[in-house]
């Protein structure tokens, strides 16, 4: 079972949201769901997580790329949406398309060689542990030491973090 919440930074602190997911497809959906819900273009936090097994945070500030954070790659790779931001990091795609489009008439794949991406194995699975950005809230005064630290109930603890935690609890 998913959670997912949409965390809003204002003057007067966060707004919280529950969001549903349903018409999200890519990360592009994602950040602009979020961007629906800023205040003056200010920072949203897009929160998922599945039953403490993974979290994922999106941070969209304005019109600025969103930068995600997803806490075990390989729990959320099993899932549609943690698959879907896996892809988006890792820079596979989601469908992998008609392979007969990728080959050459000699029944090569065109191009070169692609070399795996630094962050996942040679079989193109999604690598062992976090993925993504680790900074995306040191200036929210979460380190990157502790948002890798973070385990079981982890954006309660965040939100703590935040001082949000009865704005979150209360759309959860």
């Amino acid at each position: 079972m998913y959670f997912a919440a949409l965390l809003a930074r204002t003057e007067d602190g966060w707004q919280a949201s529950d969001t549903d997911l349903d018409n999200v497809e890519t990360l592009t959906d994602l950040a602009d769901l979020a961007r629906e819900h800023s205040v003056d273009d200010d920072t949203v936090l897009a929160l998922i997580e599945q039953e403490d097994m993974w979290f994922a945070i999106v941070r969209v500030d304005g019109e600025d790329d969103p930068r995600v954070y997803v806490s075990n790659a390989v729990a959320a790779s099993r899932s549609s949406y943690g698959a879907m931001l896996v892809d988006e990091l890792t820079g596979r795609e989601e469908d992998g398309g008609d392979e007969l489009d990728t080959l050459d008439l000699d029944g090569t794949e065109d191009g070169e060689p692609e070399e795996p991406e630094e962050d996942s194995d040679a079989a193109g699975r999604a690598p062992d542990g976090p993925l993504g950005d680790t900074e995306l809230l040191v200036d929210l005064d979460v380190s990157e030491k502790e948002l890798r630290a973070l385990t079981r109930d982890a954006l309660s603890t965040i939100a703590e973090r935040l001082g949000c935690t009865e704005v979150l609890e209360a759309v959860r």
